[in-house]
């Protein structure tokens, strides 16, 4: 069973890198999403069901954002799962919960885009912190009334699996769960996320 996941990031060094991976790996091309003002990055999306799936990387254009950039995008040295967002309907009852148990959150801020087609896109989520165990840690969204992302992206295929590798899983295991995330940890040296996705054409090919 997967948890409730928002959306996956792949990190790539550049966009048009990450974008050819994921191009090769699903047979699919990502579209371009935009840029990510005053952070330093810039993405391209797809879908995979009610998940969807962004590829980030450093933008070119913006070269006097100090860093690290947005959830340090700028340390991927190749392209690879990044980190990820889990879905959330009561932010501030969740920070409680973070507060109460010591586990590290961002602050909750509030965003809105409004879309190539003329949509207008608005949530809340918890910033994503830096100390994150390596983009285990979640950070959370919650839409409202906004149609999710994924409802106007190209589909891709499915998320078959997805689960976090990590030295100590109990311990994630344990702060994820006081989150009411409910992710597989499996015990391994490198931390690292990875997810089984099944093709339109019916291929299976991890990401990690």
């Amino acid at each position: 069973m997967l948890p409730n996941i928002d959306h996956l990031i792949f990190a790539a060094p550049t966009l048009e890198l990450g974008m050819d991976v994921i191009e090769k790996l699903l047979g699919i091309r990502p579209i371009i999403g935009g840029q990510h003002k005053g952070r330093g990055t810039h993405n391209a999306l797809l879908a995979f069901g009610d998940i969807y799936f962004e590829v980030i990387a450093p933008d070119p254009t913006q070269p006097d954002v100090p860093k690290p950039l947005w959830m340090k995008t700028d340390q991927a040295t190749q392209p690879q799962l990044w980190t990820w967002a889990a879905g959330n309907s009561n932010l501030f009852e969740l920070e409680k919960l973070a507060n109460e148990n010591q586990i590290p959150l961002g602050k909750i801020e509030s965003g809105t885009r409004t879309q190539p087609n003329g949509n207008i896109l608005k949530w809340q989520l918890t910033e994503p912190i830096l100390e994150n165990e390596n983009g285990i840690m979640p950070f959370f969204l919650n839409w409202g009334e906004t149609i999710h992302p994924s409802k106007t992206l190209p589909q891709a295929g499915e998320v078959l699996s997805f689960k976090a590798i990590h030295p100590n899983p109990v311990f994630i295991k344990n702060q994820l769960g006081k989150l009411g995330v409910n992710l597989i940890v499996e015990q391994g040296d490198r931390i690292h996320l990875e997810a089984i996705i099944r093709t339109l054409d019916g291929k299976i090919v991890q990401l990690h």
